[in-house]
């Protein structure tokens, strides 16, 4: 039953972060700066969870221990948004969201060889597929308003391992015992907090009163941010690390579609090619997990 619950989690979490690109990309397109798009995704959010947090009785208190685990998935959690960020500015959102989606290769890798999960062949084929996939994904032109391909594929990359390491992180360690509202409301507020300071530090920080951009606000703060993040920590804890990323698969292919249509992005044979090897890839590793009885 708990594992029933996971993927029910794990499948609204990839649905509504998938949503992710297509806000943060129209707030970049009006002339937000990414420390900007990101004070207002997770400032909205975090409030917006603190308060049904409080209404529903969580308690907020944490240890000193506990903290400093937070903190770390905090910084984490961070890094993921900011370099995706950083991506979409320099590629097509769905190649950047894509790339990203290689996060379960690099969990499972992980559990493997550092938290004694089974060791499989399929996971070491899996990743040459994946590997494949990029690679295709990377021919042609990705760069998106004349970016820098390649610091959006960097950037796509470090959101692989620093997003791999917060789903692992969660399960893994003190954090898995805090309630899954108060978590989330912890490393939502703390990457507030270090955006706000990237943003006063660099270009500034704008007030919005037009009403149209809070909208879009919104948007990306609610159903693809506060949703997202505390049904994956639900999901985390109900199914484990890796099937919970590779539930993710609607999250790429939402942003895909959402790229070519909404943001005219080009879509070639090689990136159809590319999408379907990391789909394989990350399909492959979910059809072992039964087999091996570690989930």
């Amino acid at each position: 039953m708990n594992r029933i619950k996971g993927i029910l989690y794990a499948a609204v979490s990839s649905s509504t972060f998938g949503l992710a690109p297509f806000f943060s990309v129209t707030l970049l397109m009006i002339g937000f700066s990414a420390f900007e798009v990101l004070s207002y995704r997770w400032g909205v959010a975090s409030i917006v969870l603190t308060v049904l947090g409080l209404f529903s009785g969580c308690n907020f208190r944490l240890s000193v221990k506990d903290f400093k685990v937070v903190f770390g998935l905090s910084l984490l959690r961070a890094i993921t948004s900011f370099s995706l960020i950083i991506a979409y500015q320099n590629i097509a959102s769905g190649v950047a969201s894509t790339i990203h989606f290689m996060y379960p290769l690099v969990v499972a890798l992980a559990m493997m060889f550092f938290f004694r999960e089974k060791k499989s062949l399929w996971v070491l084929f899996a990743v040459l597929i994946s590997l494949l996939g990029a690679a295709l994904l990377s021919l042609g032109e990705l760069a998106a308003n004349n970016g820098n391909a390649m610091v959006g594929l960097v950037a796509a990359c470090v959101s692989v391992f620093s997003y791999a390491g917060y789903i692992i992180g969660v399960r893994t360690t003190r954090a898995v015992r805090i309630n899954s509202t108060v978590l989330t409301c912890y490393v939502m507020g703390l990457g507030t907090l270090f955006y706000l300071i990237g943003a006063f530090t660099t270009s500034g920080f704008r007030l919005v009163t037009d009403g149209y951009i809070w909208l879009i606000i919104l948007g990306l703060a609610l159903p693809a941010t506060a949703i997202s993040n505390i049904t994956l920590v639900q999901a985390i804890k109900y199914a484990g690390p890796t099937l919970t990323s590779i539930l993710g698969a609607m999250e790429p292919l939402t942003a895909v579609v959402i790229g070519v249509f909404v943001f005219e992005e080009f879509f070639t044979v090689n990136s159809a090619i590319g999408i379907i090897l990391i789909l394989i890839a990350v399909s492959l590793v979910i059809f072992r997990k039964p087999k091996n009885g570690s989930m």
